[in-house]
């Protein structure tokens, strides 16, 4: 791009110069923009997952043969990723769209979301989970206030050292704290991917395996797009954010956020008209007493 004199800027007005800025503020939000081609591999399905529109959108299909997934060419210790689904629409009964962090071993961390999907006119059911040193056990699950199939909307995970919040377009709808000084693992040493698939869980899904998938209906298709990572990225035994070269500690506020006092007004609210199930809660599974980490505030 040409450089302009200070004597062309000045001769600018007002409107010119806000028209400018506003080109250059777009430019740099299309450099940043994660692009699927350069971000993700399709890892499995045999063709069911496409990138499409020039890196701009992933569909991933599910059919009687295969479902199909991908993951990221990235590995990120804390960050905040971002990506906009669409679900699968129409009768959905036995399909789940995954879309998760992941690390490798037999000690493994995650950080999940799933959603479920469910007959025509029935609400998806969002199912929430966190895995530390290979423990999981930790669901609540959701109702969402839209219909996720109509269009697109961002499912959000903020992952710093001191907690795990999960966030539907900007809304928080559950947090996992640090409780590692009563004896809870926290994932905080092990890097992980983003993976996603679309399978076929109907042995499980909806109603607990009562309702098959209706295969006359295949293929069903999820669709991604918008992915964003403000991220710490491992490679090579070193983060990203430890180097000196690195920005994203000063222009990042997620390495240390935490809920204010109106995110945590909003996520009572979810939690009081939308959570179904709740682990915490859940005293029949657990008759020796609820977790640790469930007894903090």
């Amino acid at each position: 791009m040409a450089s302009m004199s200070s004597s062309a800027f000045s001769s600018c007005s007002p409107l010119m110069l806000l028209a400018l800025v506003l080109i250059l503020i777009s430019s740099l939000m299309a450099l940043t923009a994660g692009n699927f081609n350069r971000e993700f591999d399709l890892t499995w399905g045999d063709g069911r997952a496409k990138i499409l529109n020039s890196g701009e959108l992933l569909t991933l299909s599910l059919d009687k043969a295969s479902g199909s997934g991908f993951q990221s060419k990235n590995e990120y210790l804390f960050g905040k990723i971002d990506m906009q689904l669409k679900l699968v629409p129409g009768n959905s009964a036995g399909t789940v769209t995954a879309y998760y962090l992941s690390s490798k071993g037999s000690t493994w961390d995650e950080i999940d979301f799933e959603f479920l999907g469910n007959l025509s006119g029935d609400p998806y059911i969002l199912h929430t989970n966190v895995f530390s040193q290979g423990k999981g056990n930790r669901e609540q699950q959701f109702y969402l206030w839209f219909d996720p199939t109509a269009d697109f909307h961002t499912y959000s995970i903020l992952w710093n050292s001191q907690r795990i919040i999960f966030s539907v377009d900007g809304t928080p709808i559950r947090e996992f704290k640090n409780s590692e000084s009563i004896g809870v693992p926290f994932p905080k040493s092990q890097p992980m991917r983003i993976y996603s698939s679309l399978w076929n869980a109907d042995d499980w899904a909806t109603r607990g395996g009562l309702v098959k998938t209706d295969w006359s209906q295949a293929p069903f298709t999820a669709s991604y797009r918008k992915f964003k990572a403000d991220a710490c990225i491992w490679s090579s035994g070193a983060s990203s954010c430890g180097s000196s070269k690195s920005s994203s500690t000063k222009t990042s506020s997620w390495l240390s956020q935490e809920l204010d006092t109106a995110n945590q007004e909003r996520l009572k609210w979810v939690q009081k008209n939308y959570m179904i199930y709740n682990y915490c809660t859940d005293l029949k599974r657990f008759p020796q007493g609820i977790p640790p980490e469930c007894r903090t505030s």
